[in-house]
């Protein structure tokens, strides 16, 4: 898994975003990790090229969700397949538990994670 160095303010950005890397540095179906104090965030790249953040550590046993399977807007925990919705870092039904999800958009093909 690449391991992106954050963090610089975005420029002609509010407050408090920060530029991650270019959308094309994110695989398709793929993830970057982005180190932080709070400990390591997945950014997230769907095949409709949205972007998502959550916190990179599956709410079940910690399993490192950037090198999960995608899948739509959600991905699958590798070591016990939870899966977890990417929007709101929420496991699926059956499984119950959350990872914190992050702010994160898309401009002028930069990503842009909420610091």
């Amino acid at each position: 898994m690449t391991t992106l160095t954050l963090i610089k303010p975005a420029a002609a950005a509010e407050p408090g975003w920060m530029s991650v890397c270019a959308l094309d540095d994110i695989p398709v179906l793929g993830a970057r990790v982005v180190p932080s104090a709070s400990g390591d965030i997945a950014v997230f790249r769907t095949a409709d090229d949205e972007v998502f953040a959550i916190h990179d550590k599956c709410p079940h046993k910690g399993g490192p969700l950037s090198q999960g399977i995608v899948h739509g807007r959600d991905v699958t925990c590798p070591l016990h397949g939870w899966k977890i919705a990417l929007a709101s870092g929420d496991a699926l039904a059956p499984d119950v538990g959350c990872t914190k999800s992050f702010d994160v958009k898309l401009v002028d093909g930069l990503v842009l994670l909420k610091a």
